[in-house]
């Protein structure tokens, strides 16, 4: 049974902020709240599993990258734990636009988790507890603490659930299921009813995840094998260089009679027995799912991902299931390399409870009940990255309401951690969890990897998250590239002899008349690198700094076309909505679009309009509207 307690009794210690969850979100929150100089209890199911990495062990990935190096730039931890722990370096995408182009990164999972469980351990402000959370305590619609299983009763100004799958968790392999938040880990019973009671509506969700083979029992002589980049790129804008030695990956392929196996199985998988009824990440789908949607392919690639230096354990990426584990085994031993391989931990998925997100302001606090933040798998997304995205910017938002200040709002031109909250907010989950891609962001050629200290270096140091080195750093770094981009504009080169031969031996045209070193960047054989034939000073440009000037150099007529359509969406967030505006007092708008309207209640015109289903024809009634309530 479920309750919520409407009132504290005892006179215990009353903490600024409370954070329920010492995952990937969890980390973020508190060491952010610490950080920020309030005082913070982290409560977690177990001390020892802070920083677990329940799934693949790596970091970043296409889009998730992104939000790696935005979250270091607002003063964030988790570029800083994958430099130190990571054991194969990899850019994404190198063939592609500056744009697309993804950090990524395997972690040994075991010095990941102790990393991150130091660094919380040692900071100031933080104190950590070993307590299952079973429900809020609540006192006229504000939040005053939790309760425990236990019966403890912890209180605080502000709470942050960041809950990942515990809530209600139940894991399936083949027709056998079990409760609990991730395998080995009991789940948290009690929470969901106390947020359904304070009004809040949830949904169930599912993810899953591969099972972990013994590294002595593949034959590698037979497979294929993938090194990382030979000058791994460190994800934190103040790490200057990868020290630890790095561990190569390995690549192998299902084939037909692996598609044989799972076929014959398929009734007995949960998800296709009707057992599971939630749904999982579109883009991250089980070999079931694989087998059934894409019949048509003959294979689907593997990548053997080694868990750290001090383990044999294996993570076959690319065949998460939950067959049952016979199946499981017989699908395994199918594939090439893997006909010995020892299943040492069963795959299996698991279901769990989300809020929907919808119900949540854009600075993750919920609308029902003052001083709660969600951030994480709770509120429906898939992924590290993105719950620690969430995790900081929920911490943010509860310390700067805690000195009364106004919510920190990264809007989608200035970040993707701004559309991951936006699509969120504006447009929930679509009963999916959701996963970041660049292709999310309408602004992402000024929104890339490389950049991100740029843009939310300054924002992180002034909420005193971003320390004074990143912001002297950040600063010296926008300097040199002014001086720099001034350089390439003003120095010219002459059509001697010798620089048409440098010209030839460069694989582009000569030149006919002067041109400035930014006209010759501009065309795509050349590289800020090859413009040291022309000027040797141009060695000593640090690489980071030579990279800005020459995307901005190359891409800027695609730059301009962006910073154009960037007045236009601009124009429409300037346009604030009313928190306490009658949708349904407005004539030309249809009930849908009203109930719609009445139940996200956007800030702006602008999220009005990205709400699903919300047409431009109501975008004008309700420009109209606004026009026509000023003017009288």
């Amino acid at each position: 049974m479920f309750h919520v307690k409407q009132s504290d009794k005892g006179k215990d210690k009353v903490y600024d902020v409370i954070v329920v969850g010492a995952g990937h979100a969890g980390i973020e929150a508190a060491l952010a709240a610490a950080r920020m100089g309030f005082d913070t209890l982290m409560l977690t199911l177990n001390l020892d599993h802070i920083g677990q990495m329940s799934c693949n062990p790596a970091i970043g990935g296409i889009g998730k990258g992104h939000l790696v190096k935005e979250i270091d730039a607002l003063g964030g931890e988790m570029a800083r734990a994958i430099d130190e722990t990571g054991i194969q370096f990899r850019m994404l995408n190198t063939k592609k636009g500056p744009a697309v182009r993804a950090s990524r990164a395997q972690a040994d999972k075991a010095l990941y988790r102790q990393r991150m469980k130091r660094v919380v351990e040692n900071c100031e402000n933080l104190t950590l507890k070993q307590a299952s959370v079973e429900a809020l305590v609540c006192r006229d619609g504000q939040v005053t603490g939790v309760e425990s299983q236990m019966g403890e009763v912890f209180k605080a100004r502000r709470t942050i659930l960041t809950t990942g799958t515990f809530l209600q968790g139940l894991i399936h392999v083949g027709d056998r299921n079990y409760s609990a938040g991730r395998a080995g880990d009991f789940a948290a019973q009690g929470l969901s009813g106390s947020l359904s009671a304070l009004g809040l509506r949830l949904g169930r969700l599912k993810t899953g995840t591969c099972p972990r083979l013994n590294a002595h029992t593949i034959d590698y002589s037979r497979l294929s094998v993938q090194y990382g980049d030979e000058t791994p790129a460190p994800f934190s804008f103040g790490t200057e260089r990868i020290e630890q030695p790095q561990i190569p990956c390995h690549i192998t392929y299902t084939n037909p009679k692996t598609h044989d196996i799972i076929r014959a199985a398929i009734h007995r998988s949960p998800m296709y027995s009707g057992v599971i009824k939630s749904r999982g990440p579109r883009y991250c789908p089980s070999i079931e799912d694989k087998v059934v949607r894409f019949a048509e392919k003959e294979r689907h690639q593997i990548f053997l991902e080694p868990e750290g230096y001090d383990t044999v354990e294996v993570y076959p990426n690319g065949i998460s299931t939950s067959l049952p584990l016979d199946v499981q085994a017989d699908m395994v031993h199918s594939i090439e390399g893997l006909e010995e391989a020892e299943i040492m931990r069963p795959g299996y998925a698991i279901e769990y409870d989300y809020v929907e997100p919808t119900q949540l302001k854009p600075s993750l606090e919920t609308k029902a009940i003052e001083g709660l933040y969600l951030a994480g798998q709770i509120n429906g997304t898939t992924g590290y990255e993105e719950a620690a995205s969430q995790g900081l910017m929920a911490a943010i938002n509860a310390c700067l309401s805690l000195k009364g200040e106004e919510p920190l709002i990264l809007s989608r031109d200035q970040a993707y951690i701004g559309v991951l909250i936006d699509d969120l907010v504006t447009k929930g989950t679509d009963g999916e969890p959701y996963r970041m891609f660049t292709s999310r962001a309408e602004y992402r050629l000024l929104l890339r990897e490389d950049n991100a200290d740029l843009r939310l270096t300054e924002l992180g140091h002034r909420i005193g998250l971003a320390t004074p080195e990143a912001h002297a750093r950040t600063a010296r770094k926008q300097e040199q590239i002014t001086e720099l981009t001034h350089r390439l504009e003003t120095a010219r080169i002459h059509p001697s002899r010798s620089v048409q031969a440098q010209l030839r031996a460069l694989g582009t045209a000569p030149i006919r008349n002067i041109v400035t070193f930014a006209q010759l960047l501009r065309r795509p054989e050349v590289d800020s690198a090859d413009l040291t034939a022309f000027d040797p000073e141009l060695e000593g440009v640090p690489s980071d700094v030579a990279l800005q000037v020459e995307v901005s150099i190359k891409y800027s007529g695609y730059v301009d076309r962006q910073a154009q359509g960037l007045k236009r969406f601009q124009k429409m967030e300037n346009v604030t909505l009313p928190d306490d505006l009658d949708y349904g007092q407005i004539n030309g708008l249809s009930r849908e679009i009203k109930e719609k309207l009445s139940h996200v209640r956007p800030r702006s015109l602008g999220q009005a309009y990205r709400i699903s289903g919300v047409t431009p024809a109501a975008i004008s009634v309700l420009s109209l509207y606004l026009y026509k309530q000023k003017a009288g």
